[in-house]
């Protein structure tokens, strides 16, 4: 059978205590044993079905769990209390000292400071390539490294990564290839592109509620396994565990993120072609404009469409932070960091979610100062959006009437 992410969601079946459609929350922080001699299995990781601590899963965890990996066709999910709870845990625990990394150059501003900033003090050392050149990832690669890092659909360029070509390299090399594909969920299934393990910040389209953080790391059983360990697992002893309320609703949410997503790409496709066709500089990888738009096309699911993020450069901070402005004034949007909202949402990467990486860096990527990344909303009327935002742009002097 043909794997469909929509699907395999669907088919989990979970009943409340009572009878209830939505699964009994476990609201409870550590769980009693009957037998004595079950919590000492229950912590050596040989009692199955038996709870022992949050920190360690919950019932509630677990489904949230179950649903992710049907999604991302794994074995098994492990979710955090937000998605750089996820990354960090994962990449310390493939990672230790005089450990090497290769990651791509443009990934979400979080996750490149604690490789270039924290890991380091771990002894863990980065390279950062331009993903979509096969030849320099496989160039970066030395002795030491255990992994290949990047996001399928980058933070906030929208490059996109080969994840084929680059499980290929992983494989002959004996290396693990970690992707975020928080930006692609359902459209872009990364392992069955090759991928050994799938994360996630759960925060974004996930959710999409944004009312709650969350992450998850989805991979083979023995790797959640691992992570969970009692004794050396990175997820049970630094502790970014989710509470079973918010583990609960993120999951009633997944059960529409099919018919979201949907709208999300196909309000953001119009939007792109609209703003290209004013002669507006816009990266969306549904526009043929773009490098990575074959192998995006021969990657994902297409009734799922491109995703819900684009990018327009209107050539000065000053220019981007004024038309921002003027779109939240006219109930376009907010101005705000993250993505996946039911309401467009916008910001200056440069200034915002990538602040971390330095300027130098960021001109050398192709970061511009007037860089605008939409989370692109669920609007039902698309086209009364685009005129609106139009209008913006007529007003300031970045488009003529």
């Amino acid at each position: 059978m043909k794997f469909k992410p929509a699907n395999t969601i669907q088919d989990l079946q979970y009943f409340g205590e009572f009878g209830g459609v939505n699964p009994s929350i476990s609201d409870s922080a550590t769980y009693t044993f009957l037998k004595a001699n079950k919590m000492l299995d229950t912590f050596e990781g040989e009692a199955e079905g038996c709870y022992l601590y949050s920190r360690h899963t919950s019932p509630s965890n677990l489904y949230l769990g179950e649903a992710l990996a049907a999604m991302e066709n794994t074995e098994a999910a492990n979710v955090a209390g937000s998605g750089m709870g996820a990354i960090t845990t994962t990449l310390l625990h493939f990672c230790g000292a005089n450990d090497h990394i290769v990651s791509s150059r443009t990934i979400y501003g979080g996750t490149y400071a604690f490789l270039k900033n924290f890991a380091p003090r771990f002894k863990v050392d980065t390279s950062f390539v331009n993903i979509t050149d096969l030849e320099k990832v496989e160039s970066a690669i030395n002795k030491d490294t255990k992994v290949i890092y990047c996001e399928a659909v980058s933070n906030p360029l929208l490059e996109v990564a080969d994840i084929l070509g680059l499980s290929k390299i992983a494989k002959k090399h004996n290396l693990k290839l970690l992707v975020d594909n928080t930006f692609s969920p359902m459209i872009i299934s990364p392992k069955k592109l090759g991928a050994d393990v799938v994360l996630h910040s759960l925060t974004k389209f996930i959710n999409g509620t944004n009312d709650t953080m969350g992450g998850v790391v989805c991979g083979s059983q023995q790797l959640i396994d691992s992570m969970r360990s009692v004794i050396d697992g990175s997820a049970m002893l630094l502790g970014p565990s989710m509470d079973s309320l918010r583990a609960a609703s993120i999951l009633k949410n997944m059960r529409t993120l099919h018919i979201r997503m949907k709208q999300h790409s196909k309000n953001a496709l119009y939007l792109a072609e609209q703003f290209e066709k004013l002669g507006l500089k816009t990266v969306y990888p549904g526009l043929t404009s773009h490098p990575s738009h074959k192998i995006f096309k021969s990657m994902m699911n297409k009734e799922y469409g491109f995703g819900g993020l684009l990018t327009l450069d209107v050539g000065s901070l000053s220019k981007a932070n004024e038309l921002m402005e003027s779109m939240q004034e006219q109930n376009l949007g907010y101005l705000a960091v993250s993505l996946g909202f039911y309401k467009t949402l916008f910001s200056a990467p440069g200034t915002s979610t990538s602040s971390e990486i330095p300027d130098d860096e960021q001109k050398e990527m192709g970061l511009t100062d007037g860089l605008i990344r939409f989370s692109i909303g669920l609007d039902n009327d698309i086209e009364r959006t685009f005129n609106a935002m139009k209008d913006c742009m007529i007003k300031i002097g970045i488009v003529k009437k």
